[in-house]
């Protein structure tokens, strides 16, 4: 059956794009069997961390203070009271104390 180009519809955006006859053989080749449910803005944006639907966007970080040395940092986690948080540096020398 010969491939011919295909209209599809972004699922994060909307906007319709084609599928290329190109495209459809590179997908072939490398044994993908579904179409692509992204435009390729979206996917460009969603590789680079951009923001989308599922996107790989910035962590969220939060102000904290180092319970050892009482410097300012930021975390991946929002610092719970009974819990005590580290900076990088303490934290890098409380973990070779532990070994």
């Amino acid at each position: 059956m010969a491939l011919e180009d295909k209209t599809l519809t972004c699922s994060d955006c909307g906007k319709s794009f084609t599928f290329t006859v190109g495209e459809q053989e590179f997908y072939k080749t490398k044994g993908l069997q579904h179409d692509p449910s992204r435009c390729p803005d979206c996917r460009a944006s969603r590789r680079k961390g951009g923001s989308g639907s599922g996107g790989y966007g910035q962590r969220q970080m939060y102000s904290a203070t180092c319970a050892s040395c009482g410097a300012s940092c930021e975390v991946p986690f929002e610092p719970k009271q009974e819990r005590p948080v580290y900076c990088s540096a303490c934290y890098s020398s409380q973990k070779k104390d532990d070994r």
